[in-house]
Order: C-alpha cells, then sequence, then structure tokens
C-alpha cells in the first residue's frame, strides 16, 4: 500500500478529536512510508492531515479543481499539487494514483467520494480496500443506514462486508493493508 487516498472535509468540525484523528492518521501515514492523496486543501482536516504527514517529511499528493483553488485554499507546500478542471477529474485522478481509499470525518463532498468509490468497487471497476476512520462515532448513522440498506435488499451483505470500519488510524491501515478483495462485481454475477 504505497499511495493511500483519504477523503475529509475542508471544515475541522466541532470539537478537537476530528483534528486530533487527522493529525494522527497523518503520522501514520508516514511511519508506514505511505504516500497521501487527498483533496489539496490547506484548511480543515485537509490541512490537518497533510500538515502532519509532512511534518514528518511525508510524500503528498494534492488533486484540486482549479475553481476550488481560492475557495477551499491550495495547500502550497505539498510535495505535489496538480491543478485539474473538474470535480470529476478530481475523483479520476485520485482513485488512479490510490492504492487504496478512507474516509475521516467531513460533509457532503466528502460522503459524495466515498460512495463513489464503494460503488465503483461494488460494480467490480476496481478491487482497492475501502475504509471509514469512524471517528467519535461520526459514521454510527450512516454505518446504520448501510445495514438498512442490506435488511431493505439494495445492498449486498457481501459489499457491506468489504467497507472496513475502525475508530483508530493504525487499525484501519493495518486493515487495509491487509485486504484482499472478497467479491465479485455486482453484475458480474448475472444480478439484476
Amino acid at each position: 500500500m504505497t499511495h493511500v487516498c483519504v477523503f475529509c472535509g475542508s471544515s475541522a468540525g466541532a470539537g478537537h478529536a476530528y483534528v486530533d484523528a487527522a493529525g494522527e492518521l497523518g503520522r501514520e501515514l508516514t511511519r508506514r512510508g505511505a504516500t497521501l492523496v487527498y483533496g489539496g486543501a490547506s484548511v480543515g482536516l485537509m490541512g490537518a492531515l497533510a500538515d502532519a504527514v509532512l511534518a514528518d517529511d511525508g510524500r503528498v499528493i494534492g488533486v484540486v479543481p482549479r475553481r476550488l483553488v481560492e475557495r477551499e485554499r491550495a495547500h502550497t507546500g505539498l510535495s505535489e499539487l496538480r491543478v485539474v478542471g473538474s470535480l470529476h477529474e478530481r475523483k479520476a485522478v485520485m482513485a488512479e494514483l490510490a492504492d487504496g481509499f478512507m474516509a475521516l470525518p467531513g460533509g457532503l463532498g466528502t460522503l459524495e467520494e466515498l460512495i463513489e468509490v464503494l460503488s465503483w468497487g461494488q460494480l467490480g471497476l476496481h478491487e482497492k480496500p475501502c475504509g471509514l476512520l469512524n471517528v467519535a462515532g461520526y459514521y454510527d448513522s450512516l454505518l446504520s443506514f448501510l445495514d438498512h440498506s442490506v435488511a431493505e435488499g439494495f445492498f449486498g451483505v457481501e459489499h457491506r462486508a468489504e467497507l472496513i470500519v475502525e475508530r483508530s488510524p493504525a487499525a484501519i491501515l493495518d486493515r487495509i493493508e491487509r485486504h484482499e478483495p472478497r467479491v465479485a462485481g455486482k453484475w458480474s454475477e448475472g444480478r439484476r
């Protein structure tokens, strides 16, 4: 696992737990020699995560759409900053660079990015691990919804099992590094 893509908020959220977890994750990525791939901002959890990696002499690749360079305050101290044309291009570049994905807490953009890579995995478009760092129970409601979706027949239990959920950076990275794809794509099994 050399490149880990982390989706997270351009806001710091309420309380210190989220920023602390971002910093801890950044230090753990660097300790393991992994390159961080993320949304390229200098603010919020994105900034805290990138700063933690950089403070330990780690490598960080940021990917930001031209229109968000000012709004998200593109980080100017990264190992590499790729400015792209759109959000769609941002996600494609991040996915291409990444060996695995995870989400820290964040808002709608973070949720959309995570759900998209989960969906791509369900469709068999990639076999990369996907995880949630469930800091202070932030994603408990989302996990309940996903379980409800399984119970109602809209999301396969085998695909739900592919989402790695942990509460500590070391634990989630351990599981992502050990990940072995177990599920064929949704459509490859002949389901409709």
